[in-house]
């Protein structure tokens, strides 16, 4: 292929995606409400291990909600269903993401609670978490960090459909020459992410929300993203809303004499990746953070840690964190309005990092999954007796 023939290529390939972005755009302009689980006669908890340690964790995640859900599971209220395939070894044999019945069973459920899934390097495979949050128009990744001895208890909102994860598999290339990806922002993308930040602050007394781009550089994409949501916080005026450059804000969160003046953080796809995970390092490791991924229709709950094929290689996967899922599950459960439940697995978790009678190290010098378990739900029984 000669330079004309690639550039007319990727022309055509831009006026496509384009196109499909517009159609986005203006389905988000018409989306539904989102639902009320306090009102809901049943409602449908799909749960997927995933790949490497997922499975071992995930079992004993689905103990711990058997154990809190204990009557709503006998009287039907909730059903865990399990949801199958979500395997790296049925996505490449299909050579897709999420394969398509995979998906079908995920949409037949209200929420739905997964296991890391392995993403390949290289090739063109999505990744699973990227095709569900855009299959499932899951709008906003919402991941809770707290270091209580320091004072801090911030809550990240990060856009999780647009930007470079939403096409970053759908770039150019002319071989031998250059690579082209892609970055995108709408406007109600930008409206409803900005919108669920402010609307927590205000519902949860916080007064600060730090809005974070590269709006200097990315003048288009991230400015737009900063634009839009200094108009939504003039809607809030009670919330000062301060604008923070990525780099800066990664320096910020390792200084401990400013970073405790933060409350809510709201950014696009790629900065909110990485400050969460920078975020939960910070808080013991990003084994002990959950993640929420919501939207008006589903959502979705995981640990946000990756499928560590290497402890399974090394024969040490039992001996995984469950923390990370046990805090999704904990998000999940407020989410379906049965906050007191959730209420119970957090303090019976800080009772268990408190006495530290069984410690996890991820290794086998310490205890293991299932064991740490077995403690987490002695603990549990005690607060509900």
């Amino acid at each position: 292929m000669d330079r004309t023939e690639y550039i007319e290529n990727a022309a055509k390939h831009f006026k496509e995606l384009l196109s499909q972005q517009l159609d986005r755009q203006e389905r988000m302009e018409k989306a539904s409400p989102a639902k009320d689980f306090s009102k809901m006669d049943k409602i449908v908890v799909g749960v997927a291990g995933g790949d490497g340690i997922g499975p071992i964790i995930m079992a004993q995640a689905r103990r711990v909600l058997e154990k809190l859900l204990a009557e709503e599971l006998a009287s039907g209220r909730i059903e865990l269903r399990d949801i199958h395939g979500l395997t790296i070894e049925n996505r490449l044999a299909q050579g897709c993401a999420v394969p398509p019945e995979v998906l079908e069973q995920i949409k037949a459920c209200d929420v739905f609670l997964k296991g890391p899934t392995t993403t390949p390097k290289g090739g063109t495979l999505e990744s699973a978490n990227v095709t569900l949050r855009r299959e499932l128009d899951l709008f906003a990744n919402v991941r809770p960090v707290q270091i209580p001895e320091e004072g801090i208890d911030w809550m990240f909102f990060r856009e999780n459909t647009e930007g470079e994860y939403a096409l970053g598999s759908r770039g150019i290339e002319v071989p031998g020459k250059l690579s082209v990806d892609f970055k995108v922002t709408t406007d109600a993308g930008t409206r409803r992410i900005a919108r669920a930040a402010f609307d927590y602050a205000r519902a949860n007394g916080k007064t600060k929300v730090a809005i974070v781009t590269k709006a200097n550089i990315m003048k288009k994409t991230d400015g737009m993203f900063s634009r839009i949501c200094q108009e939504v916080a003039a809607e809030y005026p009670e919330i000062s809303a301060d604008e923070w450059y990525i780099d800066i804000m990664t320096a910020n969160l390792v200084n401990k004499e400013v970073r405790n003046k933060f409350q809510v953080f709201l950014l696009p796809n790629l900065y909110g990746d990485i400050i969460t995970d920078e975020a939960a390092q910070l808080q013991g490791g990003v084994g002990t953070a959950g993640s929420a991924n919501m939207g008006a229709g589903y959502a979705m709950f995981e640990a946000i840690h990756g499928s560590a094929p290497r402890k399974i290689e090394k024969g040490e996967g039992d001996y995984a964190n469950p923390s990370s899922i046990l805090k999704a599950a904990e998000l999940l459960l407020r989410h379906i309005a049965m906050a007191d439940k959730a209420d119970k697995l957090s303090a019976a978790m800080e009772d268990c990092a408190r006495e530290g009678r069984v410690v996890i190290t991820g290794h086998k010098d310490g205890a293991t999954c299932r064991e740490f378990t077995d403690y987490l739900l002695e603990k549990l029984w005690f607060r509900q007796i």
